[in-house]
């Protein structure tokens, strides 16, 4: 299987008040996501809050995800910086460390022009040999890849996917036909939104790029595989079975979400970096709660 293809489980990254991450944490998330099969592990992504953890502490992560998993699981190791001389660097540690490919988001504090995000991506693109996804995820970084930037980036050695948020009001399968109908289509396009992964899977989405999968491996396994022998009914119950999860995530960013889910199945009692506060001791309960939904507790 192309390595931007299936379930791609996005862990969070267990770290202390100061940042030091909990590579013995890491170990055993990412121990728990190879057993369950997933395809990837997508580590320091945004449920990885990469973008709080220093150039050593993601180091210190990528070290400790290999060698719980290093041969087993492949490894897609978010990149993204401020800096693009940084983001070269990270995605140089991340090779030299034995990540498979490379995952970037358009990370800015000055909104970037497509002429700017362009030169960057060819840039970090550049640094190793690794193939890299484009991270196309405009509720953080508050840029949005237009088709026509999709399609020049897709000309560009090494970049290779993309992982797309939900679009709007269009539905996925029509924004699949008209990016595989244009240069863009020579990317492996995924979808992030976890309440929009049913849909996304049965359209014939090349990855999910999954929140839930990284506490809820098992589960997020069983509806890609149902999706794959398009059996609609059953990715349809799992669905279900997830939906209040999907609420949760919806209401409150599935990054607070995902702390709550994994305190409360035992995984780690990590809290997420401040300035992000837990979720209150209510919504907790009711994380508690819609992981009993999902079978889980």
């Amino acid at each position: 299987m192309e390595i931007f293809q299936g379930l791609s489980a996005f862990p969070i990254t267990p770290a202390d008040e100061d940042g030091v991450v909990d590579a013995e944490g890491v170990m055993g998330l990412s121990a728990r996501l190879a057993a369950a099969g997933v395809d990837t592990i997508g580590l320091l992504g945004s449920t990885g809050t990469y973008a709080y953890l220093t150039r050593t502490e993601r180091r210190r992560a990528i070290q400790a995800a290999m060698k719980s998993v290093g041969g087993t699981t492949p490894l897609i190791v978010g990149v993204g910086a401020l800096r693009t001389d940084e983001a070269q660097n990270l995605a140089r540690d991340a090779q030299f460390e034995g990540a498979s490919a490379l995952l970037l988001a358009p990370v800015s504090y000055t909104p970037l022009t497509e002429d700017e995000v362009f030169a960057h991506y060819a840039a970090v693109a550049s640094a190793t040999s690794l193939p890299l996804c484009i991270y196309n995820n405009p509720s953080t970084t508050h840029f949005t890849f237009s088709p026509a930037l999709l399609g020049r980036l897709a000309g560009v050695a090494n970049i290779k996917a993309v992982k797309m948020p939900l679009p709007g009001a269009m539905p996925i399968a029509s924004e699949l036909d008209v990016l595989r109908a244009g240069p863009a289509g020579r990317l492996a396009i995924g979808y992030s939104g976890d309440w929009g992964a049913a849909e996304a899977l049965l359209a014939g989405a090349d990855a999910w790029y999954s929140v839930v999968a990284g506490f809820l491996p098992e589960i997020s396994m069983q509806m890609v595989r149902a999706a794959r022998d398009a059996d609609r009914q059953e990715v349809s119950r799992i669905n279900g079975l997830l939906e209040p999860l999907w609420g949760l995530f919806r209401q409150f960013g599935s990054l607070r979400v995902a702390y709550a889910a994994v305190n409360a199945l035992g995984l780690s009692q990590a809290a997420p970096p401040k300035p992000i506060l837990p979720l209150s001791s209510a919504d907790r309960q009711r994380t508690v709660e819609a992981l009993a939904h999902a079978g889980l507790g």
